[in-house]
């Protein structure tokens, strides 16, 4: 059966080292991780576990994921024998800004809607491989597929979240719009 998939990586570099965000591509996967719906259970992977990975994506109807069209896509694409953007794909970040008018951090989002923070920053990760901290590393990653996973449920269950604005005491209602989409029968992709 077809699978639903929240995903996010981790990579061994940063924008920094190869000359900039208009080289995404050329960052290199640390680890990635995901949470299965069909399995009901979080899964990661390793630089050298790609090809599970693939496997694992492959049959995904949908994939979920926050900044992910513009960052971990385009990284992940060069480790699969298949384009994942051909997957349908719900980006948090994508549609709070195109509700909101411009970007939010996972964190902050987090805090404002579940009560709970990130467990660091998306500079920690590379500094995590590079001190071979692997635990740490995938600890980083999987807390974000948990995060996303429930700001995905909390969007579903109520339609909106609410978003801190600068300089101001409260918070904006921004209203995103979902509609679940069931997955094909299998052998329909």
């Amino acid at each position: 059966m077809r699978d639903k998939i929240v995903f996010d990586i981790e990579t061994k570099n940063t924008f920094a080292d190869v000359g900039g965000r208009d080289n995404v591509s050329d960052l290199e996967i640390s680890v990635v991780c995901v949470y299965s719906y069909n399995n009901d259970s979080y899964l990661c992977f390793t630089e050298h576990e790609m090809g599970k990975l693939e496997e694992v994506m492959k049959q995904a109807y949908l994939i979920i994921g926050f900044a992910s069209k513009r960052f971990d896509v385009p990284v992940l694409n060069k480790y699969f024998k298949f384009n994942l953007s051909s997957i349908p794909h719900f980006d948090i970040l994508e549609e709070i800004e195109e509700s909101f008018g411009r970007r939010v951090g996972l964190g902050i989002l987090a805090e404002a809607n579940l009560g709970v923070g990130k467990t660091g920053q998306g500079l920690d990760a590379p500094d995590f491989y590079r001190n071979g901290e692997m635990e740490k590393l995938k600890d980083y990653c999987l807390n974000d597929v948990k995060v996303t996973k429930d700001i995905y449920e909390l969007i579903k269950k109520q339609g909106y979240l609410w978003v801190p604005r600068r300089n101001v005491p409260q918070m904006e209602k921004v209203t995103l719009e979902y509609k679940e989409i069931d997955a094909p029968p299998t052998g329909l992709l």
